[in-house]
């Protein structure tokens, strides 16, 4: 009976972490479409800025402070996407030369990082948030708070995504000890 019992809660636990991971892995392919869609305005509004410049002699000056906006944003959703995928550039043939507990170690050790990181990234972006709202941005006329929005989206996915790692690794483990 208890056998039974907790082979179900196992099934629920295993249910609940597969909808979550697939939550998790539908916003960070959000992120990416949405990194996508404002990578082709951006080339778009490139696109118009050679049209005006060279063919109606009428350069748009709104361009250059519009493609800074838009390349914060590509940047920082496609870094929030990257921790998620773990596709970010690293280092790890230092930790893969540990032994097995060490190596784990290493990994928590580094999704902590990763968190704290996310962690002071939102903080701080949130700061400049709330100190620039009267601010305008030259040429286009939205606050300058436009330009650190994206810190705290990427700082919050990105804690989201390493605390779903960190949490993910420990149930993994708890799983091998059963």
């Amino acid at each position: 009976m208890s056998i039974e019992l907790e082979s179900q809660v196992d099934k629920e636990d295993a249910e609940e972490s597969g909808s979550l991971n697939r939550i998790l892995d539908g916003v960070a392919s959000l992120c990416i479409l949405a990194a996508g869609i404002l990578l082709v305005t951006l080339i778009l509004i490139f696109g118009w800025l050679v049209f005006g410049r060279y063919v109606l002699n009428n350069t748009p000056t709104w361009v250059e402070q519009a493609s800074l906006v838009l390349v914060v944003y590509i940047t920082c959703l496609g870094a929030a996407a990257g921790v998620r995928h773990h596709s970010h550039l690293n280092i790890d043939f230092i930790r893969e030369s540990f032994a097995g507990p060490l190596r784990g170690l290493m990994h928590h050790l580094s999704d902590l990082f990763i968190l704290s990181f996310g962690g002071f990234m939102a903080f701080q972006g949130w700061t400049l948030v709330m100190s620039n709202l009267e601010r305008a941005i030259p040429m286009i006329g939205l606050s300058e708070s436009w330009r650190a929005a994206p810190l705290v989206i990427c700082g919050v996915l990105i804690m989201l995504f390493a605390a779903a790692d960190i949490a993910q690794r420990l149930m993994s483990r708890k799983d091998k000890r059963v």
